[in-house]
């Protein structure tokens, strides 16, 4: 595990104060690349610093953005905190270990090549819209009490950012993951030829090309791997467009 390589988001947090916490959660397990959805002046520097102690310096570093996506193109996987399930909630919810254990596959080691994964906490009060998970790749849960399900923001970040870092001395798997900007690609000539051949509807198309990224992103594809599917695909829409266009005898 290359905790280098992990990417905090915070999406429109409400309280300064909380991002402190986070800055000192994140310091408390090796982990400093925070991003932030939102403007920078919407918080109080003061209480920030002042919650954030000795690690102020992420604060420091923290880069804002207007959306998840926007935040999340140089990463491989983009994982979505969320307590509630649904037919919107990513269908199967990773446990924190289980992120962990698929984080240590992508992000390699500080002595070989890896490639970033991010994890996205909601505001306080809302946590993640429907809308918000969309732009996320899976979604990641933290069991607790139905009674009181509701975790302080930086009590969620240091839980997850525990397990990162109990996972950090797995191996490597040999190559760079794709990062969701070059995945895209893939997706987008996957839709296309399933389109040409009449596959689905052009309202269905949203809803597939999500799917493809969804599986795609979890499956850590290397360079090659991307190339293939895509010859793949181009090659299906080949035959097919050759077959219909043959007179039948």
């Amino acid at each position: 595990m290359n905790l280098n390589k992990i990417v905090i988001v915070l999406s429109n947090p409400d309280e300064s104060r909380n991002i402190g916490a986070v800055c000192r959660a994140m310091a408390n397990n090796s982990l400093y690349d925070l991003r932030i959805i939102g403007k920078k002046n919407n918080y109080n520097d003061e209480k920030v610093r002042i919650l954030a102690i000795h690690a102020v310096n992420i604060w420091e570093n923290c880069k804002f953005y207007n959306s998840i996506t926007e935040a999340t193109q140089n990463c491989t996987i983009v994982a979505g905190t969320t307590r509630r399930r649904g037919k919107k909630r990513k269908g199967k919810l990773l446990l924190p270990e289980e992120l962990a254990e698929l984080s240590s596959k992508i992000t390699g080691t500080e002595k070989s090549k890896g490639s970033n994964v991010a994890i996205v906490f909601g505001n306080e009060r809302t946590g993640l819209t429907d809308e918000e998970l969309a732009e996320c790749t899976l979604g990641v849960t933290i069991p607790s009490s139905p009674e009181f399900a509701s975790l302080n923001l930086s009590h969620a970040v240091q839980i997850i950012a525990y397990h990162l870092y109990r996972n950090k001395t797995k191996v490597s798997p040999g190559y760079t993951p794709l990062t969701l900007n070059r995945l895209d690609k893939t997706v987008t000539t996957i839709a296309d030829k399933l389109q040409e051949i009449g596959f689905f509807t052009l309202s269905g198309r949203t809803d597939m090309e999500k799917f493809w990224r969804m599986i795609l992103s979890q499956a850590a594809l290397s360079e090659s791997d991307a190339t293939y599917i895509e010859k793949i695909f181009t090659k299906i829409a080949g035959l097919s467009k050759k077959n219909n266009s043959t007179p039948k005898k």
